[in-house]
């Protein structure tokens, strides 16, 4: 036991220290702006540090635990909707990396909110996603303080307590002390971290299994099901299938943990860099966990629990001490998804509602040493009240993380990318189309209406697009300030 918690315990540590020198960096270099500093670092990374950082913001405890849990269950057709996203850095950067770079720079902008202000105009705009941004970050964020727990218990035997302290103090201090350049140094380390360990836990499942050939024959003799395009029992249909490429396909465009990162990249050749490197960096690594929990399956049948494979797999077939290194794995994935939600929580209540509203947008009516105190205390508060709500795990943790993504996506993704590419998109097009989509998803959701196997996610993007063109057209038209600051038009 005591072998395995060792490496475990220094790699917390060393997210710790990184973040306090990351914090004396930040302090000698004197930033003149407190608020882009801590929250997208200066405009800084380069194009390894920027591909790292989606990578690790965007893979989460669902990308380890769950969906190769689900994967354990329903075999290889999960690897197959898995692989969907593969594109993520390439489409995030591609549609949105340069414009928002160039608008960002011109706007000042620090938030996805700041963006969607100075394109909108509307308070009703700014509070609905704020609001939004707190509620589904909160539910992905239970999911991942759970998932780290849930590893640190599989892996130590430690009670499932003892892990979710241990975890939610480590990563809820490091953001709160260190701010976004603390975050993306910690997510570089932690991609590095996550690709390491997936090719080592698949690999020992491999060869656990006879290699891959008599590992499907094994699949198939427990169940066909396991190695066909529609999954164990038919449970992933084709619109299940078409609606994941929605999901988590186009759909992270609207995910503002990912979106945000194009903010904060250092010149184009970095984004080029991150564009290519982050599309073969997360292939891998979806591609071996996914193929891990399935190929686990025919070594470790009838477990009780799907979201117990991966923890399994690296307590029986590596010695100790690695079994420790290599749940790190997982565990960056988590706590990099974690640190930024975090982030951009204490962003919306901090910049987004307290300096736009209270301050009326004027941050020189605060002190700097102000400023970054109530920015560490709202992340720390964050952190609290989330941790608090971990203590009562329900099972399969990437359900909880698909519909915070699909109520962020219902919010976000039309009025980011019309406001982005569709002059006349304004304000009532935006209001309507949040409106519409929260109360769509939310419904369809929660009453479980038959969809014939299509995702909630779908009628939900199809009617809050029909909105936002109902809501353009009647609304007011977009004024020649905003065709200027955007477009450069006269």
């Amino acid at each position: 036991m005591m072998a395995s918690v060792l490496p475990l315990a220094a790699y917390l540590l060393l997210t710790l220290l990184l973040a306090v020198w990351v914090q004396r960096r930040a302090r000698s270099g004197a930033s003149k702006n407190i608020v882009e500093e801590y929250f997208i670092g200066g405009r800084s990374m380069g194009g390894f540090v920027l591909a790292m950082t989606i990578i690790a913001s965007y893979t989460s405890a669902s990308s380890f635990v769950g969906g190769p849990g689900v994967a354990y269950s329903l075999g290889l057709a999960w690897v197959l909707l898995a692989m969907i996203q593969v594109p993520t850095t390439f489409l995030t950067l591609g549609v949105l990396g340069k414009r928002f770079a160039i608008i960002g720079r011109r706007l000042g902008a620090v938030t996805i909110t700041d963006f969607l202000y100075a394109r909108y105009r509307s308070d009703v705009v700014v509070i609905l996603c704020s609001m939004a941004l707190l509620v589904f970050f909160a539910a992905s964020m239970v999911a991942q303080f759970i998932g780290g727990a849930r590893l640190f218990q599989a892996v130590t035997g430690y009670p499932y307590e003892v892990g979710l302290i241990l975890f939610g103090v480590t990563v809820v201090v490091y953001t709160a002390v260190g701010g976004f350049r603390a975050v993306v140094l910690t997510d570089a380390l932690q991609g590095v971290v996550m690709v390491v360990a997936s090719v080592v836990v698949f690999m020992a499942v491999l060869e656990a299994g006879g290699g891959m050939e008599q590992s499907i024959q094994t699949l198939k003799a427990i169940d066909p099901g396991l190695i066909t395009p529609s999954g164990a029992g038919g449970q992933v249909p084709a619109p299940m299938l078409f609606s994941f490429w929605v999901l988590v396909g186009l759909g992270i465009l609207g995910l503002p943990q990912t979106t945000q990162r194009c903010f904060g990249y250092k010149d184009s050749r970095s984004m080029h860099n991150a564009m290519v490197m982050g599309t073969l960096i997360i292939g891998f690594l979806l591609l071996f966990m996914h193929l891990a929990g399935v190929l686990g399956r025919a070594v470790m049948p009838g477990l009780s629990s799907g979201d117990l494979i991966i923890p399994s797999l690296i307590l029986e077939f590596l010695p100790p001490f690695w079994a420790g290194v290599f749940v790190a794995g997982p565990l960056a994935a988590i706590m990099s998804t974690v640190d930024t939600m975090l982030l951009l929580v204490s962003a919306a209540i901090i910049k987004d509602l307290y300096i736009r509203y209270s301050l009326k947008n004027d941050a020189s009516r605060i002190s700097p040493k102000k400023l970054a105190r109530m920015s560490f205390g709202c992340t720390v508060a964050a952190g609290l009240l989330v941790f608090a709500a971990s203590f009562n795990p329900p099972e399969l943790l990437v359900w909880i993380n698909l519909f915070a993504f699909g109520g962020l996506e219902a919010v976000f993704l039309w009025p980011i990318i019309l406001g982005l590419y569709w002059k006349r998109a304004n304000a009532a097009g935006a209001v309507f189309s949040i409106l519409i989509g929260l109360t769509v998803f939310i419904f369809l959701s929660v009453f479980k209406v038959p969809l014939g196997g299509v995702h909630a996610i779908i009628p939900t993007l199809a009617f809050s697009f029909v909105a936002f063109v109902a809501g353009t057209h009647f609304g007011e038209p977009v004024s020649p300030e905003i065709r200027r600051l955007f477009w450069d038009e006269e």
